[in-house]
């Protein structure tokens, strides 16, 4: 058989080690020339701009997870790591998609689960690739799968419990339409059986509506937690408390009457993930917050609400095509001391504050370095404060990825101080 790998990133590279173990010899296909030197030497390659239109003779075509199957033209299979684990692995699989809260939804039931003496393997969007550790899964394991709606886009089959967090536009930078990206993450429940499990925000209409899908068991949140679980959790916002809420309803899906004090300690195990809201430091008296995950309006919006101090918020970065009227809301009817817009897509998110009416004082707005920015952000502070870097935007202008830019960010909080 032969087999092409579409896209030589991380996922891609893992890609070509599983299937070469396998006993293939898969060809890497990628539009960038410069990945020449990088290769494995005894790697056959296909490279550059129009690569992915000249794979007819493939029998399979492994697309990587941000290459939509449109781009490939191939007579040939198109398949995925995700396919090709669920297609493969031996144990239960919990699948969390949304369009923020993935990461931090699934570190919460791993940790739940990991108190109740699960072996539990967290996988996919978070940075580690399913197939590598595939080998290590038993069947008597629990997978946790953080899914992306490129992940999604063409999975053939459904997690045994699917998590269907907060939806809003996204990405919309590669998917052609809202609808195709909300078409993507339907992938979730849409093969989903009886004895399967949906766990679905019920506040958001995209949510209900993927849950909808499923025939099975629905299980709507948030729901009331008790004080001990609520006092267990160590990363600030009340979309935080929804998260735990997520997880609580999804670890009870599998065991049922796990107690609160198990809950309780694997939510306190966690304290969160590099750039989502994670605290910096404290500097002569102003708190500062790296969000650099934050690359939808939705997620600037949960940070502003996490805090009742005053604030500084920096946004902007790459556009994805988002809508920033309700941010702008938030921001009018928010304890805001100034707004600090830079990046690509500043003028876009400038016409939006605008539009909302709020005093041009509050907004400072230009082509700054990222040192500038927290110069800037310290220099206007006053001891309560908190500064908040939640882009509301890729990082895609300035950086190879958030956390890249979440680095810079923290160096140049750290500096001088």
């Amino acid at each position: 058989m032969r087999i092409a790998i579409a896209g030589y990133g991380v996922e891609g590279r893992d890609n070509y080690r599983y299937w070469k173990n396998l006993g293939f010899n898969p060809v890497i296909v990628d539009i960038n020339r410069e990945l020449e030197k990088d290769l494995p030497s005894d790697a056959e390659y296909i490279l550059g701009p129009n690569c992915f239109k000249a794979l007819e003779h493939f029998d399979l075509v492994v697309r990587t997870a941000g290459l939509a199957s449109r781009e490939i033209f191939t007579k040939g299979k198109i398949w995925s790591a995700t396919n090709e684990f669920f297609a493969k692995c031996p144990a239960k699989i919990i699948g969390i998609t949304g369009t923020k809260g993935k990461g931090t939804t699934s570190s919460f039931i791993t940790e739940i689960l990991k108190s109740s003496g699960k072996k539990v393997h967290l996988v996919g969007n978070i940075g580690v690739p399913a197939l590598s550790v595939l080998d290590d899964i038993n069947p008597e394991d629990i997978v946790v799968y953080e899914m992306s709606s490129f992940q999604l886009w063409d999975l053939e089959r459904s997690p045994d419990v699917a998590v269907v967090l907060m939806i809003e536009p996204d990405h919309l930078d590669v998917h052609s339409d809202f609808d195709e990206y909300v078409a993507a993450k339907s992938n979730i429940t849409k093969h989903q059986g009886k004895d399967d499990v949906v766990v679905y925000y019920s506040k958001n209409e995209y949510s209900n509506k993927i849950a909808e899908e499923s025939q099975g068991k629905k299980v709507s949140y948030p729901v009331e937690l008790s004080k001990e679980i609520i006092s267990a959790i160590k990363i600030p916002g009340t979309h935080n408390i929804e998260n735990a809420s997520a997880a609580v309803c999804t670890v009870r899906a599998i065991i049922p009457d796990l107690e609160d004090e198990i809950i309780a300690e694997g939510l306190g195990n966690f304290t969160g993930l590099p750039h989502r809201l994670k605290f910096v430091a404290e500097i002569d008296g102003v708190k500062f917050y790296d969000d650099s995950i934050s690359t939808t309006a939705g997620s600037a919006i949960a940070a502003i609400k996490s805090f009742d101090s005053p604030k500084i918020l920096i946004l902007g970065g790459h556009d994805k095509g988002a809508d920033y009227s309700d941010l702008a809301k938030e921001i009018k009817k928010s304890n805001m001391r100034k707004v600090v817009i830079s990046g690509a897509n500043r003028s876009k998110i400038y016409h939006s504050l605008s539009e909302a009416e709020i005093d041009k004082d509050l907004v400072l707005e230009g082509d700054l370095a990222m040192s500038d920015v927290v110069d800037l952000a310290k220099d206007i502070a006053k001891p309560g404060d908190v500064v908040i870097f939640s882009p509301a935007a890729a990082s895609f202008d300035r950086y190879r990825n958030y956390s890249e830019r979440g680095e810079d960010f923290v160096k140049n909080v750290l500096k001088n101080s």
